[in-house]
């Protein structure tokens, strides 16, 4: 079992370290593998004057830092091109341990094949236009990644709605071998809802970790914020970082005893 838990992006060492340490030491207390998720660059915000983040090079050398301080931290993080990806590897390798491919640039070979030629496990976000068995023309393209998950963040329903398909969920569950995770966090966005930012509604995250672990998914994303109302990207849809616990406890007691 795993939990991807972090900011939407990377604002501060100080905060970043603030949220990795919570998490970090909840997850071991339950015994879940633990990565920590934050963005450098925000590459695919709905307006030009959204919050791109702190960039690759201070990112980079604070993400070492973090695991300077946090002994065994695992740290994933998102890639939008494959000059980002040669750029990241070249001097920063050890920085990272998870390449992550955005939902929308899922179907993107040149991207795919770069991320699974680095040697890093890699997570590609199935993306919101897709139908769960679609999954497979992306995992064709992964046959040299040392490992690949595939995360399901909800499926486009008309304008600025998004909705969690468990019976897409368990689709590939039961299809695809490898880890399925659920992007509990994301699912409840409202993509462009508000105009120059997106809109969400961290309430129901909850209630879908709750009803995914009960079907067997055993691999959660959520992003993660102490004060997320005033984050600079996703903060409708981030949970508090004092919940973190909670749902994590949840996701625990809720999962089938019969895998």
């Amino acid at each position: 079992m795993k939990i991807i838990a972090g900011p939407c992006q990377h604002e501060s060492l100080e905060q970043s370290l603030e949220i990795a340490e919570h998490c970090a030491e909840i997850c071991r207390t339950w015994g879940i593998e633990y990565y920590f998720k934050a963005s450098y660059d925000k590459a695919n915000r709905t307006s030009l004057s959204g919050e791109r983040g702190t960039g690759l090079v201070r990112t980079m050398s604070d993400f070492l830092k973090l695991k300077a301080a946090i002994s065994g931290l695992k740290i994933l993080t998102d890639v939008h091109s494959v000059q980002q990806i040669r750029a990241l590897t070249a001097t920063y390798s050890s920085a990272v341990d998870v390449l992550q491919i955005p939902a929308f640039l899922c179907r993107q070979t040149d991207l795919i094949l770069e991320a699974c030629a680095t040697g890093k496990i890699v997570n590609i976000k199935k993306g919101q236009f897709l139908a769960p068995w679609d999954v497979a023309g992306i995992l064709s393209k992964t046959t040299d990644a040392k490992e690949v998950w595939i995360t399901e963040r909800g499926t486009s329903f008309g304008y600025n709605t998004l909705v969690v398909d468990f019976t897409g969920l368990d689709y590939m569950l039961r299809s695809f071998d490898c880890p399925v995770i659920l992007d509990a966090t994301h699912a409840v966005q409202k993509p462009g809802g508000q105009g120059n930012s997106s809109g969400g509604n961290r309430e129901y995250v909850a209630g879908l970790t709750r009803a995914a672990s009960a079907l067997g998914v055993q691999n959660f994303f959520l992003e993660v914020h102490p004060d997320p109302d005033n984050a600079p990207s996703d903060g409708p849809n981030m949970i508090h970082l004092k919940d973190f616990q909670k749902i994590v406890s949840d996701i625990i007691k809720y999962q089938r005893n019969d895998l």
